[in-house]
């Protein structure tokens, strides 16, 4: 598992699955704790560890009882010798930590990052609120006009709610961040990164299915499975629209100076989804992170092309740092004569830069930046 980090091979979801295949003695309690373990682990290590027994051995640090595990039996790993060294705890990488710093990411935020995250849903107001929807489990409203937190692990998509398109498993965050677009209906809305599209479909609802709502995204395999959650939550305005990367211009020439809005949820770091996936930092390198800066000032670029006078752009991304957030937007606004931040009013975030940052520790969402500038010629 270290290694495929290292080598950004397989995640550790996909490791661990494989795992059990091969190992069917374990019972669905075992199974339960070496995930757990495995994770576990994962949040306690800032470098990435020597090896799996490294990590185990930091998280053993401050668990007597994982300690006594390691006793040398048929199932137990070896005894610690007293010369073992120990993962190296801590946030991230010191090079990422550093960035965090610089962007005024506080300890406590960062260690937030790292928390578990909880299972938020966004209900459909496509068909009823979220005061009528009905599941089986206690349910609290989050800071979204649409959210609800349900206990984590709650078998959602079995529940007849999701099934009858009623509610979408979605982040409180990434839900404030689609409500930040404006949406309205009758409106040309594009989403220019769509993925699998729960913006999108939050962004038909917020336009009560009227108007033109273009879904774009240059993952196949992800935008495939729009279609069958629109016709889910009775979204009919939702088209797609697979790009070529780097040469996502040539496809959308039709809808150049037409949109009312363009949504741009830019590929990431992902420092703001580290709940969800703490592997992730392992797997970023500075290369990494400044090749998807160039990446998000081009689709930004991008999106003030296909945007009509008066129109507005949302930028988004699932970070942290500064230079994936408020320096973007700070860029943008110096190469484009004309153009202003708008003042967002959400429920939940605080003021970074031109922008909202939302946070786990002050927000209970994801970490996201959400700015909207607008063109006034």
């Amino acid at each position: 598992m270290v290694h495929a980090a290292r080598t950004k091979g397989a995640p550790a979801d996909r490791l661990i699955a494989e795992w059990f295949r091969n190992h069917r003695f374990a019972g669905s309690k075992d199974k339960r704790a070496i995930r757990e373990h495995v994770y576990a682990a994962i949040r306690a290590c800032g470098p990435v560890p020597k090896n799996g027994r490294a990590a185990m051995l930091c998280l053993a640090e401050n668990d007597p009882d994982l300690a006594l595990l390691f006793d040398g039996s048929n199932y137990g790993p070896a005894v610690i010798s007293p010369d073992e060294q120990a993962a190296e705890g801590g946030i991230a990488p010191e090079w990422l930590e550093d960035r965090l710093i610089a962007s005024d990411v506080p300890q406590v935020m960062a260690e937030a990052l790292l928390g578990r995250a909880p299972l938020d849903l966004r209900v459909n107001n496509l068909k009823l609120t979220r005061d009528m929807v009905d599941i089986p489990v206690d349910k609290l409203f989050t800071a979204a006009p649409q959210g609800l937190r349900v206990p984590v692990g709650s078998p959602v998509e079995s529940w007849d709610a999701y099934l009858a398109g009623e509610v979408e498993i979605q982040d409180s965050g990434s839900q404030l961040a689609a409500l930040a677009a404006g949406a309205q209906p009758g409106e040309t809305v594009i989403d220019l990164c769509a993925g699998a599209g729960g913006k999108t479909l939050a962004l038909a609802a917020a336009m009560e299915n009227r108007g033109t709502l273009i879904a774009c995204d240059t993952d196949r395999g992800r935008l495939s499975r729009l279609p069958e959650r629109a016709e889910r939550a009775g979204v009919g305005i939702a088209e797609t629209i697979l790009l070529n990367p780097g040469r996502e211009a040539e496809v959308l020439g039709q809808w150049l100076g037409k949109a009312d809005v363009v949504l741009v949820d830019a590929p990431c770091s992902g420092t703001g989804t580290w709940r969800r996936n703490p592997e992730a930092r392992w797997r970023l390198d500075e290369g990494e992170l400044e090749r998807l800066v160039q990446l998000q000032a081009r689709l930004f670029a991008l999106a003030a092309t296909l945007v009509k006078p008066g129109g507005r752009i949302c930028y988004v991304t699932c970070s942290l740092l500064d230079e994936e957030g408020a320096g973007q937007v700070e860029t943008f606004l110096a190469a484009h004569p004309g153009w202003q931040a708008q003042p967002l009013e959400l429920p939940a975030g605080t003021e970074r830069g031109a922008g909202l940052r939302l946070d786990p520790y002050s927000d209970g969402t994801d970490g996201f930046f959400v700015a909207l500038v607008t063109n006034a010629c």
